[in-house]
């Protein structure tokens, strides 16, 4: 008997089988080989066509098809995971009005910086434990003022992972979940965000129907069996975004546990069951996915979008004849600091931990006579640590423990340097574990489909492959290193707030 998970990322689709039993993988795959695209057609916007996604759901199917051979009739449950607070519209007929606006997309700031304003900062962080920002809402609110005409056909919004849902079972469904990372979940009233979709205008009709994150949400259509090559009926029963799918995948579900990823966007994950909130509204808290009225559960999360995404564009500009590993061990011929070079990451549009800041990236400090292509890669890795270790400043003033930190051994925790240096500036012991966003949606289905009695008996086969601690002989350099990566990042926004 085997699950099916599908993580849509903004980078690529990830495909998982896993045997239920034993909570092996199978086979596994991604596609494209090569990122996905972001369009950007003007300065701050990111959107992405959602067919790209589905195209890469067929292939990365196909792909594991093609790797092992098994019945698709003991595929009993499918799980989705997906990036989270995008847009994406259809109309009555489930046809795509636009490319989906994505999550790093900051088009939308300024509309969500009037609605806290107009609404009340405190009220929206009482009652959404967010500022509106430029989260799913507020992009919907732009599409209505600036794309009137198309916004007039809109049948339904949705998330992405909605989206991907909605060709497998050709229903329109979403989970609590998905609605208080879209802002559009009041945590007071424990129902939809009326005030802020009162003061937006949004009309109910438009939000897709809720259903529980572990669920029987729908069964593959005849159309989509085909399409993937499985069998008709078989039942979607898990899906949610991928920062809450990512702690799940590591059995992160209770207070105190902490999660990291480190993809294209780099996360902090935590779990806590009180409905605290960062006052300026710089990390977020959700629903997480085993929230309960009687067991509330919430994640805060941290998040810094230029991750992955800089490591993305030095291998594509700079090292396009290296592979990802090869650069990991080129950067380790750097030194800690590399020689005074710095790198800010954020350059991939508004950073929340920046208070919704879009300063760009920034390489300061290059010297055409001591710096090589070792030092940028290095300085790049280091410096994604360190916004990692600023936001962690905030989330430390929450109240948020951060002592252990389980990873999955993917994306940036490959590297040996990012990882030693994640342990040493943070403070905090890394676990990092064999799985990753399809493995925990394979999971989460098995949960769902009734399969897995408990959250225990899901995470069979989870284990952790590597532990890093802190290195207190490496940590002055680190400490160093870090203070004056802090100095530029206050200067670059003084430098910002005076132009303003």
């Amino acid at each position: 008997m085997y699950i099916l998970g599908y993580d849509i990322g903004s980078s690529s689709v990830k495909a998982t089988l896993m045997e239920a039993e034993s909570g092996r993988a199978v086979a596994s795959a991604a596609s494209p080989k090569k990122e996905m695209e972001i369009i950007a057609p003007a300065p701050g916007w990111a959107e992405q066509d959602p067919e790209i996604w589905w195209k890469n759901v067929k292939l990365a199917t196909a792909h594991i098809k093609s790797t092992v051979s098994f019945d698709p009739n003991d595929i009993k449950a499918i799980g989705i995971s997906y990036q989270m607070h995008g847009l994406v519209i259809v109309d009555k007929n489930q046809h795509l009005l636009r490319p989906a606006i994505i999550w790093c997309d900051s088009r939308a700031v300024e509309i969500g910086n009037k609605a806290a304003q107009d609404i009340g900062q405190e009220k929206c962080l009482q009652r959404l434990l967010n500022s509106p920002g430029n989260f799913t809402a507020s992009k919907l609110k732009w599409v209505m003022e600036n794309e009137p005409k198309l916004y007039s056909k809109i049948h339904k919004a949705m998330l992405p992972g909605d989206y991907i849902a909605m060709r497998m079972t050709g229903q329109i469904k979403t989970t609590p979940s998905g609605l208080s990372e879209a802002i559009m979940w009041d945590f007071q009233k424990q129902q939809l965000a009326e005030l802020l979709l009162d003061y937006y205008g949004i009309d109910r009709d438009l939000l897709p129907g809720v259903v529980p994150t572990f669920s029987i949400q729908g069964e593959l259509t005849g159309e989509a069996a085909d399409e993937l090559a499985l069998k008709a009926g078989v039942k979607i029963t898990y899906r949610a975004g991928d920062q809450p799918n990512n702690a799940f995948s590591l059995n992160v579900l209770n207070p105190g546990e902490i999660a990291a990823a480190a993809g294209t966007s780099g996360v902090i994950y935590g779990i806590s069951d009180k409905t605290n909130y960062d006052s300026k509204s710089r990390v977020n808290t959700f629903v997480h996915v085993n929230h309960t009225r009687e067991l509330p559960r919430y994640g805060v999360l941290l998040c810094v979008n230029g991750t992955g995404i800089l490591n993305s564009w030095l291998r594509h500009n700079i090292a396009e004849e290296l592979t990802y590993t090869q650069m990991n061990e080129l950067a380790e011929q750097a030194p800690i600091g590399c020689d005074g070079l710095v790198i800010l990451p954020y350059g991939n549009g508004a950073e929340r931990t920046l208070d919704n800041s879009n300063i760009g990236a920034l390489v300061q400090g290059l010297n055409f006579n001591t710096h090589n292509r070792a030092h940028l890669l290095r300085a790049a890795q280091e410096g994604i640590v360190f916004a990692l270790n600023y936001g962690l400043g905030i989330m430390r003033d929450m109240g948020v423990q951060i002592r252990t930190v389980r990873a999955g051994n993917a994306n940036m925790f490959l590297s040996g340097l990012f990882s030693r240096a994640f342990a040493t500036v943070t403070g905090s012991v890394v676990e990092l574990y064999n799985t990753d966003g399809s493995h925990g949606a394979a999971r989460g289905a098995g949960i769902g489909a009734g399969i897995y009695s408990n959250y225990e008996d899901a995470f069979v086969g989870l284990e952790c492959e590597c532990i890093i601690e802190p290195n207190k002989n490496i940590e002055p350099a680190y400490r160093n290193a870090y203070e004056k990566w802090l100095n530029v990042l206050k200067q670059t926004l003084n430098r910002r707030n005076e132009n303003e």
